[in-house]
């Protein structure tokens, strides 16, 4: 059970704290007062204190002001804003002073529920991974590949399962996913593993040296070729070839990869000597090689030959989850590298993680952690702290009006579907729909007294089709309804 949680709430007025002292008690939370920014301040740097909610508008010390005050005594202390006055100035400025979030008034308690619960997912999953780190070892670590999501733990069963095979693997992904340090999780977790890895990028040779790249040379095979060069796949003896971005590969040579895969034999160029292959061949592509085989720039046959173990690596975007684990990771890793100690997030930068979509997968948040533990003048890293591209997204959503609404709702659907891990698996879609139209349905009904008449007319839906949605979801009618019918 979690633990029970401190929230602070500051505000000049008496019904709104009692208002929001009655809403949180109610969700189990124990809640503090303030009466003005002055006493705020002081009763934030009481120890116990895991959450402030403070109106941007108040007498005496202004909340803005005592914001960045609280953030600089206690930096790691989320701070929700709330204000009257929805401006995206208000609204820009409180969270350059490092607000974790902010609602506008009057607010939905239902929104400010999540927003609450939001907060202390964010901290109960960086707690979650202190608490791994301190029992010794890292089970979501598997040889630099991290993730405890239903996707990656499938793929570490199956790279597991391959260990003793020397079976062909095509690794799929979008850029930056991560795709050779899995093939190295392969090969090291393998019976080759005492043997070479050896990686080349099909895309980044051009054409008429990727062969002798890949196969070698004769001495005096081609002009400069002035002693005998050994290829990769000499190189590879007894051990894994990593063929990255196989699909920009000349189909001309995809004929001699073929022969490697099926007779395990190549010639270098210029050579008339056949050698053997004694190498296992993991292939990687961004691309997607069945529209290539259709268009024939990508053979079919060494397509079926290479697709043999398939593994997908899911962009970063749909394994949300794992941001925490990964940041964590990449903290540790730059610590050892630099001889220091680790540094950390407050629950505020890592939301900004997690609110971005990372178009770069895990090479961007690997260097962007690494590039604000540069920045970081302390142990605690701040949201100014990431790469612009964090911070321009952010205030990109707030200046479309995602801080309301989508905004609580796209927090309230990535905490769900981190919960839900795969008990859901195939119903993620009819899940969220209905956890959706209950608690609408029931306020609008709320709201029209029960009268389903009027409450289809607000939905805008035939009162039938509103009938058998409340049938569907358990929902009695109201006394409203029933009265207007009778007249």
């Amino acid at each position: 059970m979690n633990p029970t949680r401190q929230i602070l709430v500051v505000d000049d007025e008496e019904s709104i704290r009692w208002a929001l002292r009655k809403a949180l008690e109610r969700e189990g939370h124990r809640v503090v007062l303030a009466a003005n920014g002055v006493e705020g301040l002081a009763r934030a740097a009481e120890p116990g204190i895991d959450l402030v909610l403070m109106d941007i508008k108040m007498p005496g010390a202004e909340g803005l002001e005592t914001l960045s005050k609280i953030k600089e005594a206690r930096p790691e202390l989320p701070v929700i804003i709330m204000t009257a006055f929805g401006t995206l100035q208000a609204a820009v400025q409180a969270m350059k002073r490092g607000a974790y979030d902010y609602i506008t008034k009057p607010f939905d308690f239902g929104e400010l529920t999540i927003a609450v619960q939001r907060v202390f997912e964010i901290r109960e999953l960086t707690e979650r991974v202190a608490q791994m780190e301190a029992l010794g070892g890292r089970p979501f670590d598997f040889g630099g590949v991290v993730g405890l999501c239903p996707a990656m733990q499938q793929i570490f069963k199956l790279v597991g399962k391959m260990a003793a095979s020397d079976l062909t693997v095509l690794i799929r992904g979008e850029s930056g996913t991560g795709k050779e340090l899995l093939a190295k999780a392969i090969h090291y977790n393998s019976r080759r593993s005492a043997r070479p890895f050896v990686a080349i990028n099909c895309a980044a040779i051009p054409r008429e040296l990727l062969e002798s790249e890949l196969f070698g040379h004769e001495r005096g095979a081609f002009t400069g070729a002035s002693a005998l060069r050994r290829g990769k796949f000499e190189l590879a003896e007894g051990g894994t070839i990593f063929l990255d971005e196989i699909g920009d590969m000349d189909i001309g040579l995809q004929a001699k990869i073929l022969r490697v895969l099926q007779e395990r034999q190549f010639e270098r160029v210029g050579g008339e000597r056949s050698l053997s292959a004694d190498v296992r061949v993991i292939a990687a592509t961004n691309q997607y090689l069945e529209a290539a085989v259709a268009q024939k720039s990508f053979r079919e046959d060494l397509y079926y030959r290479l697709n043999v173990v398939a593994i997908t690596l899911p962009p970063l975007r749909e394994r949300i989850e794992d941001i925490p684990l990964l940041v964590n990771h990449f903290l540790h890793q730059f610590a050892e590298e630099q001889k220091q100690e680790p540094k950390s997030l407050p629950p505020e930068t890592l939301e900004l993680m997690l609110a971005y979509r990372w178009p770069g997968n895990v090479r961007e948040l690997e260097n962007a952690v690494k590039r604000a533990c540069v920045l970081a003048p302390t142990s605690l890293i701040l949201p100014e702290h990431l790469p612009a591209a964090l911070l321009q997204a952010e205030e990109a959503g707030a200046a479309s009006g995602r801080s309301s609404f989508e905004r609580v709702l796209s927090q309230g659907i990535t905490g769900e579907l981190a919960r839900l891990k795969q008990e859901r698996d195939g119903q993620i879609y009819a899940y969220f729909l209905a956890a959706l139209e209950r608690p609408l349905l029931l306020r609008v009904l709320e709201r029209t007294g029960g009268n389903q008449l009027r409450a289809a007319e607000l939905l805008g839906i035939n009162r039938n089709t509103l009938r058998k949605k409340l049938r569907e979801l358990g929902i009695a009618p109201g006394r409203g309804d029933e009265e207007q019918t009778k007249s």
